[in-house]
């Protein structure tokens, strides 16, 4: 090799660099884009004025500097009301904003599974931001009516008192409301853990909640290993309202991509109380017209668009469903408050929890009486249904009874067997908090109620008696546990085994029959 070759081969390498570069260029076509820019007017806490955007629609993504971002919200004829979704501090009066052209949009995908995100897809856990493939705008059209299929599959909470008494189905939209402190997002927390094993997506949407409570419960998801099939999308308090008002409507988007895959998916929102008042705070200082309690007049449009999402997809499309619970806190037990009316008819039956049952220690404190469910009831397996349809008539009467028997009246035999009765079911509804239970030991536990056989157990311990029922549902035959748990009314020869099962874990607690019933004494005793 002579010593001009190595500069001929470098030579010819550029000379083939600048060929590729000339082809591009004798392809190359400038295209002109028309863009709009404004000014911002006015900065306030949460909020922004624009001037010089005549193109900009109504809730358009508008770009800002540093690559914060708002929502065009009032279009005026001669300036832009913008909710931001970034602090208010980093934009000044003067600063020079842009059309995006699209309305807000969110990340989707199977790698959000396990992920704790904000309302605009950041990660908020310490990992990397989730390589989702695919975005849908955060407000999408509800599925229309022809689109969706009946509420036929039961949606399993693993609370006795709900799954009995107050059935959901998948697909439904089951308002959970009460006052402060009384176990509202335990329920929600408890539904989710219940989902193991079930092919069920479950979305946790903290709405304007305090960190300390959104990562106790996080920590509670990971303990129990729910975050395997769980997206946790959070606000704080201290959040800007953009980012808490937005936060539903990113966490439908989500829920429903996976719901249009055919999949199961349960969503919580906790709680719309905030998100109703992100709203408030919005529209008042956007110098919208307030109504009722200070709420814009479209209060109701905003979570009714929010909760027709919310639906069981026809056969056709896959037959995925989305089911919500969405929480909402009433003060001093007010359910007939502006809000929760509102949201009580725009769902499908309400789980009410009672502040005096809560201080009692009758935990979950739900009232029978005041909840109710329109749907779930046609979902509910049979063999369930069976065994609990009529535990809310004689609960009822058992509350009726307690509340006459205070006045000391003297009460005859059966009043007082109903009283006993009622105490056990009481006593059986009770429930250890982020402890689900199984089908089958619902039902094993829901037959021994109905067939009377906790009635002759002392009520010192009903707990141990319970708990022996729970594990021998855990030891039951294969075919037996498969007869529980199918979607038919159990025969007569499952019964009767099921029955000797129970009563054979029962038997050490049984009390004799000399003994009176407790808390009263009959009335044949007192004319003794």
């Amino acid at each position: 090799m002579t010593q001009t070759e190595p500069g001929k081969v470098v030579e010819n390498s550029i000379n083939a660099v600048f060929a590729r570069i000339d082809a591009q260029l004798d392809h190359f076509r400038p295209q002109l884009r028309i863009s709009e820019s404004g000014t911002v007017t006015g900065v306030s806490t949460g909020i922004a004025k624009v001037a010089g955007l005549p193109g900009a629609g109504f809730e358009e993504l508008l770009r800002f500097p540093g690559e914060n971002y708002g929502i065009a919200f009032n279009v005026d004829q001669d300036e832009i009301g913008v909710v931001l979704l970034g602090q208010h501090w980093l934009i000044d009066t003067g600063d020079k904003v842009e059309r995006t052209g699209r309305v807000l949009d969110v990340a989707v995908g199977d790698e959000l599974i396990g992920r704790v995100i904000d309302a605009l897809g950041r990660p908020l856990d310490g990992l990397p931001q989730p390589a989702c493939k695919s975005r849908l705008p955060i407000e999408r059209p509800a599925t229309t009516i022809m689109n969706r299929a009946p509420v036929t599959v039961p949606l399993q909470t693993g609370l006795k008192v709900i799954d009995a008494l107050i059935p959901i189905g998948k697909g439904q939209r089951e308002l959970i409301l009460g006052d402060r402190q009384t176990g509202k997002t335990a329920i929600a927390i408890d539904t989710i853990l219940n989902q193991h094993d079930k092919n069920v997506i479950c979305i946790y949407c903290a709405i304007g909640q305090r960190a300390a409570a959104v990562a106790k419960d996080i920590a509670i998801l990971r303990e129990k290993k729910a975050m395997q099939y769980t997206i946790v999308i959070v606000t704080e308090g201290n959040d800007p309202a953009g980012l808490t008002y937005i936060a539903p409507y990113a966490a439908t988007s989500i829920g429903e991509y996976f719901m249009e895959a055919g999949r199961d998916v349960l969503i919580v929102y906790d709680d719309l109380t905030q998100h109703a008042r992100a709203y408030r705070e919005l529209s008042l200082l956007l110098r919208r017209p307030p109504g009722r309690e200070a709420f814009p007049g479209d209060i109701f449009y905003l979570h009714s668009r929010l909760l027709e999402r919310s639906t069981h997809l026809s056969v056709r499309l896959g037959g995925g469903s989305l089911t919500a619970l969405p929480i909402i806190e009433t003060e001093a037990q007010d359910i007939a408050a502006y809000i929760p009316t509102n949201l009580i008819s725009i769902t499908d039956g309400q789980i009410y929890l009672s502040p005096s049952l809560f201080e009692l220690g009758v935990l979950p404190a739900v009232d029978v009486g005041k909840s109710v469910s329109r749907v779930g009831g046609k979902a509910q397996k049979k063999t369930l249904r069976s065994v609990a349809a009529d535990l809310k008539l004689a609960y009822a009467q058992f509350e009726e009874l307690e509340l006459f028997s205070r006045f000391g009246a003297r009460l005859d035999a059966n009043t007082s067997k109903t009283l006993a009765h009622g105490q056990r079911i009481r006593a059986c509804l009770k429930q250890a908090e982020y402890s689900p239970l199984s089908l089958q030991a619902q039902i094993i536990v829901l037959l021994a109620l109905s067939e009377s056989l906790f009635d002759t157990v002392p009520l010192a311990q009903m707990a141990a008696a319970e708990q022996a029922l729970h594990d021998a549902a855990t030891k039951l035959p294969t075919a037996l546990e498969t007869a529980l748990v199918s979607d038919t009314p159990l025969k007569d020869d499952d019964k009767k085994a099921t029955m000797a099962i129970i009563q054979t874990a029962l038997n050490a607690f049984q009390k004799p029959k000399s003994a009176p019933v407790d808390g009263k004494t009959t009335a044949k005793k007192q004319n003794d």
